[in-house]
């Protein structure tokens, strides 16, 4: 009996010690998995963590130059523009010139026929000779009674009748007189002419048409218009308006011609601020001697203004709107953001000019995010653009511990 139970226990021992290194490589085996896990967990957050990091672009911001093009719509106008109205009524007889025709100063455009006037005309001749006559007779019966006076024939009292009603018909000849020369100039006013060298822009009567005198209110007849030299006015901001002087050339655009340039000269301005729109009315002329432009057309004039030699160019996307007003955001020290107040001197669209809250020795981020806020922690471009490789072995990595299928346990 006793040999038999020495014959087992070295079995039973050889058995157990199996079980124990199988449970050791199974501890090993699970100890290993949750430190790798482990590993990739903070390998995760950390990667988390450092994506949570903004990455921004910053720029430097650079002189605007010596000058800068400011570029503003215009309104071309003729240098002389005068609608004609009729001074008489009647009927249009006939037009000489339609739109578009070039006339001379006093060539002929219109002739209206005045029945009405001419009778009025003939009536005041009539009046005058009859006026005429009477101070004719007035004139001798005052000579004879003057002369009558010195040889006491007739009284003093009824001499000076004579002479008083004398002096009352010359009065009456005068008026009638005056009566025809201003209805003589009303017939002149029949025949319609140019009163400058010029291009006949519009035409609103037609043959037979009824002609009421007048003007303003009443229907224009003719349009005449000097186009050899156009003005163009422009509205320039308030911001701008300390830069403009008289004198001053600029050019002009239009849509039409496409890669030509007219000049233009700044004649004058109103001195006044618009209320309504803020802006500065400005006039400035342009020679038009070939034609090419044509009055009340849209046109873009481009102005070359200095600029301010503290000032510093950005770009607009680099802006930030909020409650504390305008602000952009720069890097700090420690890549740390810090965001300043700037005030706008000029609007150029894509960019604008910064007259105040900026160094030249700033760095600006460009198209910060909205939650960006003071003091942020952001990474720049191109630090990113460097650790790039690590980030996608990082990730790599976690994507493999992810998709590296779990260990399967092992039993004793």
């Amino acid at each position: 009996m006793s040999t038999e139970i020495d014959v087992r226990s070295p079995r039973r021992l050889n058995l157990k010690l199996a079980g124990l290194i199988a449970l050791l490589v199974a501890a090993g085996i699970v100890a290993s998995g949750i430190a790798s896990r482990i590993h990739t967990h903070d390998e995760v957050a950390a990667w988390t963590d450092a994506q949570a990091v903004p990455t921004v672009s910053a720029i430097a911001p650079t002189p605007p130059g010596a000058t800068q093009s400011l570029v503003l719509p215009g309104r071309l106008a003729a240098y002389i523009n005068a609608p004609i109205y009729a001074r008489v009524s009647g009927y249009l007889h006939a037009w000489y010139a339609d739109i578009g025709t070039p006339v001379k100063a006093g060539q002929l455009l219109g002739v209206i026929d005045t029945p009405d006037l001419d009778q009025q005309l003939q009536q005041a001749r009539a009046d005058l000779q009859n006026a005429i006559a009477n101070e004719k007779l007035a004139a001798s019966t005052a000579k004879r009674w003057t002369q009558m006076l010195k040889q006491d024939s007739v009284s003093e009292q009824e001499t000076d009748e004579k002479t008083s009603d004398l002096a009352a018909k010359q009065a009456t000849v005068e008026a009638q007189q005056a009566n025809v020369a201003r209805l003589e100039a009303l017939e002149s006013f029949k025949r319609i002419v140019a009163p400058f060298d010029g291009v006949v822009t519009a035409r609103d009567t037609d043959v037979g048409a009824l002609i009421d005198a007048g003007g303003g209110n009443k229907p224009q007849l003719f349009t005449v218009s000097d186009a050899r030299q156009l003005r163009v006015y422009v509205s320039v901001p308030q911001a701008e308006s300390a830069a403009i002087r008289p004198g001053m050339t600029a050019t002009l655009t239009v849509p039409e011609r496409p890669g030509i340039t007219f000049d233009a000269k700044l004649v004058d301005t109103d001195d006044a601020i618009t209320p309504s729109s803020g802006t500065l009315l400005v006039q400035l002329l342009v020679d038009n001697s070939k034609g090419l432009l044509v009055p009340g057309e849209y046109t873009q004039v481009h102005f070359s203004l200095p600029t301010n030699p503290n000032a510093l160019q950005i770009p607009a996307s680099a802006l930030i709107f909020r409650d504390h007003g305008l602000q952009v955001a720069t890097v700090g020290s420690n890549d740390h953001t810090v965001l300043k107040n700037v005030t706008i001197a000029t609007d150029l669209g894509t960019r604008v000019v910064i007259g105040s809250g900026l160094d030249s020795a700033d760095r600006v981020i460009d198209n910060p995010p909205d939650s960006l806020a003071n003091g942020d922690v952001v990474r720049l471009a191109q630090t990113q653009t460097q650790g790039q490789g690590q980030a996608d072995a990082s990730s790599g990595s976690q994507q493999d511990a992810s998709r590296a299928p779990a260990p399967e346990p092992t039993h004793g």
